[in-house]
């Protein structure tokens, strides 16, 4: 693309879409087509950050004695544009991540969908009123704002994650410093386009793109920010747990290596169905993707067949074909990361097919990977223990109910895990013994309900408050107990 024609996207920091103080841009790449140049971005710096918390700091009074209907009208503008323009940015989504028109379009409108439920449902999330025997004495629970907010997002849901975080924060009263994914940040600029074409007023919402090096110190560590909410690698949100103020709060969403159990009973050709979906419909970019299959001993081949024959007939290619399976990688890094696993995977098991690298005039500038199984995997592979993050499915055997649990929860990860059965004693003990925050039960380890709480267990999450549903609101909000004397 000339680079002349190419769009440039501002911060927006107190109302205003400004350039960084360090007058750079990075570009925006279409993981398809190399060539095109989704748009460019400000390589904002520590002094942008800063500027983007003191304008967040400023906001936040007028913000929070903002009444909560105003607020909730903001937010409901802001969905009215989301779904006004979804085709639209739906395609701005795929060109910039990969995933295919329909799923593209599917995230944002369920972007509007979460905005109005955090809207409709914030308006009655309150404290209480607490019964004692002084008759003289009412004793009441305010659930007030924390401040300022920043919410740090991946590449993978670059609309969804977003909304589920700044909405609950929106509602509750705090302001927000919005920092998307360098690889997938035009579909967050989308969403806080959204928030000024509905209305919000200066500072209360801000929006910084650039590395994580240069931005996330300043808006993670200054001690105006008063809650970090992210979603990304186990080892960055580590890094941000640990150096954050004592003041302020956490809330860490981060790696998966879930499993999707095959009892004996199943229904085989739905089990092939959850694995293909949970593990390669996103490209295997999904923290809540399955990775690893426990199918039991006495159907493994026969699911093993039929598994590799749906994968073989997976359609490869861009997401703005119709008719496509599987997309591209979202960037060099992670199609790196992938094959580097394959390779490790053909030394440790029993390589059945896939993975490799798609050439030809269709995708030879795109990040494209056939999809890959293993089968004959043991519990110490680093392909069954470690998050791979792409089309890459291993198959585990197992040879009884208790064994197939007990290496599903052997890892250090918790996130999402699925049973494919049909007896009702094994779904019963699936949900009280599979060591996950997410459980399914003939469902894909994929999807939640924006209605419903989501979060990880051990590595998955700090644990602490969940996202998603009346849940998510708690983390945005801290509690004053008011004894008042008549």
């Amino acid at each position: 693309m000339n680079a002349a024609l190419v769009e440039e996207f501002r911060n927006l920091i107190d109302g205003e879409w400004i350039r960084s103080a360090t007058g750079k841009t990075f570009d925006n790449v279409n993981p398809a087509d190399t060539r095109d140049i989704v748009g460019r971005f400000q390589a904002s710096s520590p002094a942008d950050a800063n500027a983007a918390v003191e304008a967040a700091s400023s906001a936040f009074e007028g913000w929070k004695r903002t009444p909560i209907s105003r607020r909730a009208g903001v937010l409901q503008r802001a969905a009215d544009y989301l779904e006004a323009n979804a085709a639209k940015f739906a395609e701005d989504l795929t060109r910039e991540e990969g995933k295919s028109l329909g799923l593209s379009k599917d995230e944002v409108l369920r972007s509007a969908q979460t905005l109005r439920f955090y809207a409709i449902e914030g308006q009655s999330f309150s404290g209480e009123t607490f019964p004692n025997d002084d008759t003289q004495m009412l004793v009441y629970s305010l659930r007030e704002p924390l401040g300022v907010v920043c919410v740090i997002t991946p590449w993978n849901f670059p609309i969804s994650i977003p909304s589920r975080k700044i909405a609950p924060a929106l509602i509750t009263g705090n302001t927000v410093i919005f920092k998307p994914s360098s690889d997938a940040p035009l579909i967050g600029y989308r969403l806080t386009e959204a928030m000024v074409k509905a209305g919000m007023p200066k500072g209360v919402f801000n929006f910084v793109t650039g590395r994580a090096v240069d931005v996330g110190p300043t808006i993670t560590e200054s001690p105006a920010v008063r809650a970090v909410s992210f979603t990304g690698s186990s080892a960055a949100g580590e890094h941000i747990h640990r150096s954050v103020t004592l003041t302020t709060r956490t809330q860490l969403e981060l790696g998966g290596k879930n499993p999707l159990i095959v009892m004996e009973d199943a229904d085989l050709d739905e089990a092939v169905d959850l694995a293909v979906k949970g593990g390669l419909s996103l490209t295997g970019q999904a923290c809540t993707g399955t990775s690893r299959v426990l199918v039991m001993a006495a159907v493994k081949a026969r699911f093993t067949e039929r598994l590799l024959a749906r994968v073989k007939a997976l359609k490869i290619g861009s997401g703005m074909s119709s008719g496509m399976d599987i997309g591209p990688l979202a960037t060099p890094k992670q199609l790196e990361t992938v094959l580097a696993y394959i390779e490790i995977g053909k030394r440790e098991a029993t390589h059945l097919c896939g993975g490799e690298r798609l050439r030809g005039e269709a995708f030879e500038r795109g990040y494209y990977v056939t999809p890959a199984i293993f089968t004959d995997v043991t519990q110490t592979m680093r392909i069954a223990r470690e998050e791979i993050f792409g089309p890459v499915l291993s198959i585990i055997e197992a040879v009884s109910y208790e064994d197939a649990i007990a290496k599903a929860n052997d890892t250090e990860y918790g996130l999402s895990a699925a049973i494919a059965t049909r007896n009702p004693r094994y779904m019963h003990r699936f949900a009280q013994d599979i060591q996950a925050g997410t459980v399914k039960i003939n469902r894909t380890t994929t999807g939640n309900l924006v209605n419903a709480p989501f979060g990880g267990l051990k590595r998955s999450s700090t644990s602490t408050f969940r996202e998603s549903g009346r849940t998510g609101l708690e983390f945005y909000t801290q509690i004053k107990t008011v004894y008042q004397g008549c």
